[in-house]
């Protein structure tokens, strides 16, 4: 007899609770700006621009990829030319790569001089992209 009025007890003491409906509320309104998964690369005076849309890649930009300056601009470059440069051989192979992968091909010109900037966000969104769809663009395996 015991052994039922307690666990009774316990139920109807959970049942009487009453709950703050505003929980619920609170933590769907939230004061922290969203953050687009568009991410927008331009230079006016260069007449060129760079979107990049891709779900999750400013999520994974800003948990997983090392902090500005970790990287030479030169060694952003070298690493986006073998990138670009194999990319734009796979646009050109549909029957060989995913084209749904692979849709256009990237106008990345060595000889331009885009910045740290638009450097760090294409090496890094290469690195996504290898990331998630489990690809490897030239020798190098893909790491943040």
């Amino acid at each position: 007899m015991r052994k039922i009025i307690i666990p009774l007890i316990l139920i109807v003491a959970l049942a009487s609770c009453h709950f703050d409906k505003n929980i619920t509320t609170k933590a769907k309104t939230s004061d922290a700006p969203k953050v687009s998964d568009t991410v927008r690369i331009a230079n006016d005076s260069l007449e060129y621009e760079v979107v990049i849309i891709d779900a999750g890649f400013n999520s994974w930009l800003y948990g997983n990829a090392r902090p500005r300056g970790f990287y030479s601009e030169s060694f952003l470059e070298n690493r986006n030319q073998i990138y670009v440069t194999e990319w734009n051989n796979r646009v050109l192979q549909p029957q060989r790569y995913n084209p749904n992968l692979y849709e256009m091909q990237i106008n990345y010109d060595r000889n331009i001089h885009y910045g740290y900037e638009v450097n760090y966000l294409i090496y890094n969104y290469m690195i996504y992209f290898q990331i998630v769809n489990k690809q490897q663009l030239g020798g190098f395996a893909p790491r943040p």
